[in-house]
């Protein structure tokens, strides 16, 4: 238990000072050392814990509980079952406080949000740019938003980080650096999706060979009681508190002004308006590039991962026709609205993504895979065809 034990005081005494203050405290477990496995080595201590934390904190509105941080020794399966069983154990710990970490190392969403014992609680998401390989911005939202499921309303990202000591500008949206890439696109989608979070670490964390965690936003000096905090790097912060909706930290992610050619894979073609290009039904085809504004696009948010492109010579969305969810249907452009059938989502492959259609969810395709100028290009069920396979490329 936690009971009068002098470290529990000492933790009851920093939840107290932050909590009077306004602060909202996540309260988690994490595994015993390496030796555990990411798995709990003592479900009834552990259990047990929980009972004196309840009761200590249940009535708290500020203080939330994460039953435990990365459960990466479990299956999916096997994770769900103990979540669910603490739930049961722990009756008085109110559901909308309880955060239930994701698979793996809490980083993957999907098998916990689709599961119904969890409907009512908040869910706990980790992203590092360390989980995965290098990806461009657009491939790191798309990854992160895909591993948030369905729930990303209800999600926390309670563990999120970069270097902050290395003087990387955050706030560049042209950066070829992995870990801005990471940071912007991680903070696109909080903010896209209205998430809570914690970065990881404000101060603290793990010192190293430096005597400071490289990724932690503040510095500390002074001693005693007369101590100060300094940031770090200040567009690192501002991105995150653009991620927590605040306005400063460059608002736009690409910049407004950005136009794009869109090249098919298979063909090195580019998207291309059919005369007469600025007409509402206008096909959108693929076609050699020639610097035409009517090849160029702009990708503007729809919100939730999702983006409208629109055509720079007319203004005017790409867009399914008549909202068609058939294979086959074909583009067009079309004056921007709300519809879904003008929202597509990136999803990443490589270096290259897929354009998915929101309302349908099939990829923009052209069709037989063909290399010749002036095919239409069609919507059709997604596949690993690099015919749906796009880049694209700032003009």
């Amino acid at each position: 238990t936690v009971a009068n034990t002098t470290w529990w005081n000492a933790y009851r005494g920093a939840i107290d000072a932050a909590t009077e203050r306004g602060f909202k405290v996540i309260l988690a477990y994490w595994e015993d050392g390496a030796a555990s496995g990411g798995r709990i080595t003592n479900l009834t201590a552990w259990n047990s814990m929980w009972s004196s934390v309840i009761s200590t904190y249940g009535s708290n509105g500020n203080v939330y509980f994460e039953p435990m941080n990365e459960p990466h020794g479990y299956s999916s399966a096997d994770w769900r079952t103990v979540a669910a069983n603490w739930l049961s154990s722990h009756p008085s710990a109110v559901p909308g406080r309880v955060l239930i970490g994701g698979t793996g190392f809490s980083q993957d969403l999907r098998d916990i949000c689709n599961d119904s014992r969890f409907n009512a609680t908040l869910l706990s998401f980790h992203y590092y740019a360390f989980f995965y390989g290098a990806m461009t911005y657009d491939a790191f939202r798309s990854h992160i938003q895909t591993r948030l499921g369905n729930c990303a309303s209800r999600a926390v990202a309670t563990e999120f980080g970069a270097p902050m000591s290395t003087g990387l500008n955050y706030g560049d949206p042209n950066s070829t650096d992995n870990f801005v890439r990471y940071i912007r696109a991680m903070a696109q989608v909080m903010r896209d999706n209205q998430m809570g979070g914690t970065y990881w670490p404000a101060l603290g964390g793990k010192p190293g060979t430096i005597g400071y965690d490289w990724y932690s936003m503040f510095a500390l000096s002074g001693s005693g009681t007369d101590l100060n905090l300094t940031i770090r790097n200040t567009s690192g912060a501002n991105r995150i508190r653009y991620a927590f909706g605040d306005t400063i930290g460059d608002p736009t992610s690409p910049p407004p002004a950005t136009f794009y050619r869109v090249d098919a894979r298979h063909s090195g073609k580019a998207m291309n308006v059919q005369s007469p290009n600025t007409d509402n039904g206008a096909r959108v085809s693929q076609y050699s590039y020639s610097g035409n504004a009517w090849q160029q696009w702009q990708f503007q948010d729809a919100g939730s991962g999702y983006w409208r492109i629109v055509s720079r010579q007319s203004g005017k969305c790409l867009d399914v026709v008549s909202a068609s969810s058939a294979d086959g249907a074909e583009l067009i452009q079309y004056t921007c609205g709300t519809g879904t059938n003008q929202q597509f989502q990136m999803v990443a492959n490589g270096s290259y993504f897929q354009l998915r259609a929101r309302h349908s969810g099939k990829c923009v395709d052209v069709p037989a895979a063909s290399t010749a100028d002036g095919v239409i290009l069609i919507q059709y069920t997604c596949n690993a065809g690099t015919n749906q396979q796009w880049s694209r490329t700032a003009v």
